[in-house]
């Protein structure tokens, strides 16, 4: 069957549009990438394993998206189906928010801030959506999403829905048991507590000043490229990768239009017109600079999707 016809019977079992040929550079935060052959967006639970069962039923490969902020996609595009997991849902319960997968973490955040409940202050100017940083197990300053994460709602490949509490998540550094399992994460609950609200909102902007001060302020990165080391000798635990990378003089080395940020080196970014390719060639000679240099490996914590 051609796929033009497999993706408009998609698109009639599924009750919604379908984009074909669709541009996944404005879908990542780094403003790259080729075309996708099909892409559909998702603001519902029940959408989401709706198009996630007819995708298996149809036999197209497909795969999940957030915000595209920890995500680099090959110039050639993605060939199947891009789901673009956008679920929203904000609700208080007691000292918890049940959060859609499709929110923006930043401004759940706030949500939290404006609730009066704290212990998601880490997570403050981290780009992305709350179901990536389940994913990923986000985290800044010491602390992650795993640390205040009680529960979450879960699709698997087949489309099934169901709970699953924090201990299924087998979370480590920047790490869950999704990335093994491939479920998706459709909603979550987030455990916080009971707190002041102006200290809370004091200690958020105080962590969105730091950022600032090392981050760039508009998209054209994917945020830190790569894992830091772990290493029980190092604050936090862990041997930060730009540290190596600022050693190796990474700040001065560009591939095309893709450069090192000047006030973090393990932040990759688009200085305008850069491709991935280029993209990913700049992380291949830091990452080699980092192991001829130091006899470390680096590790990327960015997605790589499709064909390089």
């Amino acid at each position: 069957m051609e796929s033009r016809d497999l993706y408009r019977d998609f698109s009639k079992a599924y009750g919604g549009p379908v984009r074909l040929d669709e541009k996944l550079s404005a879908y990542t935060t780094f403003g790259t990438g080729g075309l996708a052959d099909a892409l559909i967006e998702v603001t519902e639970t029940d959408q989401l394993a709706r198009a996630v069962t007819l995708a298996r039923q149809l036999s197209i490969p497909f795969y999940i998206i957030g915000e595209g902020s920890n995500l680099l996609i090959s110039d050639n595009g993605y060939r199947g189906l891009i789901i673009r997991n956008s679920v929203q849902r904000r609700e208080v319960q007691e000292h918890s928010l049940c959060i859609g997968a499709g929110e923006n973490l930043d401004k759940t955040v706030d949500f939290a801030t404006d609730c009066s409940l704290t212990g998601l202050e880490f997570a403050a100017g981290i780009w992305g959506s709350v179901g990536g940083a389940v994913y990923g197990n986000a985290g800044a300053f010491g602390s992650q999403i795993s640390s205040v994460l009680k529960e979450a709602v879960l699709i698997d490949r087949e489309g099934n829905v169901r709970r699953e509490a924090n201990d299924y998540f087998r979370f480590a550094y920047r790490h869950s048991y999704l990335k093994v399992t491939g479920e998706i994460v459709a909603e979550v609950v987030l455990e916080l507590q009971p707190g002041d609200r102006e200290a809370i909102s004091r200690r958020v902007e105080e962590i969105r000043e730091v950022r600032r001060g090392k981050h760039p302020e508009t998209a054209c990165s994917a945020g830190c490229f790569f894992k830091n080391i772990e290493d029980i000798s190092q604050p936090h635990g862990k041997l930060a990768a730009g540290k190596l990378l600022d050693e190796v003089g990474a700040k001065t080395i560009s591939v095309g239009s893709a450069g090192v940020f000047d006030r973090h080196a393990n932040i990759l970014i688009n200085k305008g017109g850069a491709s991935s390719k280029d993209i990913r060639a700049l992380a291949d000679i830091l990452k080699k600079k980092v192991k001829d240099q130091f006899g470390l490996e680096l590790i990327e914590e960015v997605i790589c999707l499709g064909d390089f």
